[in-house]
């Protein structure tokens, strides 16, 4: 009996995953015009550490076994199938749409691809390491990592962490915050909380230059950094029936992770609104639940049967700060150097993603 055709549009963190989970059960296919998946968070410490770069840029080649590659762009979706830039037609049965979100052209590869990004965090890298004040905008996951990453490889530049928000991550536990604040203080990082930058000369790419504050402070700087946040890549989803979006810009979803009125046609990651933060903990959940039902879609059971998806209550998340030191919360609480380092701040997960796409 023939298997059921599975497109999955997006190789990222959901998508890889949910590909090589099922290439068993179903005729999978995983559109991606990338030739290598781009483990985000190891890009920051590519920022000061070269060798950090060349390990988490891993290719698709191995990813799949009997499974197919499609190294092109998705330009159309419908609902028994996909259409890609080179004019190719996949049909399917079920679609998942997994575009993510787009960011500073040093944080993750734009439309020009990864030589591209690679060259832009080269040159980066080159500008941290002569800067002797740098100024970071944005105070959220990426730009608290960041700073504890270039104060960790470069102790003598001066690093400033500039955040809009009167507290670090004010929507997890206070100790949490707090306790990173104070650790980056101890690394010589001077944070500027409560204050807005009045002249941001870029939202993605970096700049030598002046910072104003709402305060009237300026801030001369070698290297402005701005990590003002993802913004999540849509287009695909606008012409689909009956699709709306969030305040955030974020494409809504019903409790099967359906973005529109096609019953078959699901949607994960970063581009959608189903009650989880624009992380990789959010992948973390969706990802199993997905496989799960679609395992269970291919073998004849009624959607409306199965479990609807449910978001994390209180999400996990490990800061590190360079290799050694930062926070996490991990449901039962907050905790420090040791726990952040055993479980990301050592190895940024990059041996398990090295793994699933069979490059151990």
């Amino acid at each position: 009996m023939a298997k059921r055709k599975l497109v999955i549009v997006g190789g990222g963190y959901v998508g890889i995953e949910l590909a090589k989970g099922l290439e068993a059960d179903l005729d999978v296919t995983l559109v991606e015009p990338r030739n290598a998946f781009v483990h985000a968070p190891a890009m920051l410490r590519a920022m000061v550490d070269e060798r950090v770069q060349a390990q988490a840029l891993i290719p698709y080649d191995r990813l799949l076994t009997t499974g197919r590659l499609v190294k092109d762009r998705a330009t159309e979706i419908n609902a028994d199938s996909v259409m890609t830039a080179s004019g190719e037609t996949l049909p399917a049965d079920y679609i998942v749409l997994c575009p993510g979100a787009s960011n500073g052209g040093i944080f993750k590869p734009g439309d020009e691809g990864v030589d591209t990004f690679k060259s832009a965090q080269a040159t980066v890298r080159g500008k941290i390491a002569a800067a002797k004040s740098v100024v970071i905008v944005g105070a959220g996951a990426v730009g608290v990592e960041l700073a504890g990453e270039i104060a960790n490889a470069h102790p003598k530049s001066a690093v400033t962490l500039v955040s809009a928000d009167k507290t670090l991550f004010s929507a997890f536990p206070t100790k949490l915050g707090t306790g990173l604040a104070g650790k980056l203080r101890e690394m010589g990082v001077e944070l500027v909380l409560g204050q807005r930058v009045t002249d941001l000369k870029s939202t993605t790419e970096p700049y030598a230059g002046t910072v104003t504050l709402d305060d009237g402070r300026t801030f001369e700087a070698d290297l402005v950094i701005p990590a003002i946040g993802s913004k999540p890549q849509t287009a695909l989803f606008d012409a689909l029936p009956a699709v709306s979006k969030a305040a955030d810009g974020r494409v809504k979803v019903d409790g099967y992770l359906r973005p529109s009125s096609w019953p078959n046609v699901f949607a994960a990651g970063d581009a959608i609104d189903a009650g989880d933060g624009m992380t990789i903990v959010a992948a973390s959940r969706q990802q199993p639940w997905l496989t799960k039902t679609l395992k269970a879609l291919a073998k004849d059971k009624p959607l409306e049967s199965l479990k609807a998806y449910t978001p994390w209550k209180s999400p996990p998340i490990l800061v590190p700060l360079g290799p050694d030191r930062g926070n996490s919360f991990v449901i039962i609480g907050t905790f420090g150097d040791w726990l952040t380092k055993t479980m990301k701040g050592k190895d940024l997960f990059i041996a398990k993603y090295r793994k699933l796409l069979g490059y151990a």
